[in-house]
């Protein structure tokens, strides 16, 4: 009853129906596509809008927000050793080189100095700037964006509070 011959008709029966569907659904959405595309097109303008507050809202948290001296000055160690976790793939603090430059007193180190590791152009460049808890701040929450051409492809640390942890852990390793 079901021999090899039976199993191909039915896979196949079953592809070909799946491949059906699909051109059918591209048909579909291609004729039937309501809304703004983004394809080079005007802006919509809205009709109306209604005021929740959300803007408002966001602004009073932004103002809010203690500044990074502060969160540095009351940043929590032990945190920051956990933060660490995420860099040790790259990072050690043995004095050793790896992927990245080892770590050992990079706070107040002047930047792209450590011995025998190759850095990238843009962070060599600046051997005169020293790595202060307010640079590394910025370095840490987005690297691409502070030090275009770097080569960490770590994306950041988004809290700004996991920032300063990790820079209150890091100035403690020698």
């Amino acid at each position: 009853m079901f021999d090899t011959m039976t199993m191909t008709k039915a896979t196949g029966a079953v592809c070909g129906s799946l491949l059906v569907y699909l051109l059918a659904a591209w048909g579909a959405e291609s004729l039937y596509h309501v809304g703004h595309s983004g394809h080079g097109e005007e802006e919509i303008a809205q009709a109306y809008t209604i005021d929740t507050g959300a803007d408002e809202a966001s602004a009073e948290s932004e103002e809010a927000a203690p500044d990074f001296a502060t969160l540095l000055a009351s940043a929590d160690v032990a945190a920051g050793e956990k933060v660490f976790a995420k860099c040790k793939s790259c990072h050690k603090l043995d004095g050793s080189d790896g992927v990245g430059p080892h770590l050992n007193g990079i706070v107040g180190k002047n930047k792209g100095t450590s011995a025998g590791y190759a850095y990238s152009d843009a962070l060599a460049a600046l051997t005169a700037d020293v790595w202060s808890p307010e640079n590394l701040n910025g370095f840490l929450e987005n690297p691409k964006g502070y030090m275009p051409g770097t080569k960490m492809s770590f994306a950041g640390l988004p809290k700004v509070d996991e920032r300063a942890n990790l820079i209150a852990y890091l100035a403690t390793v020698q």
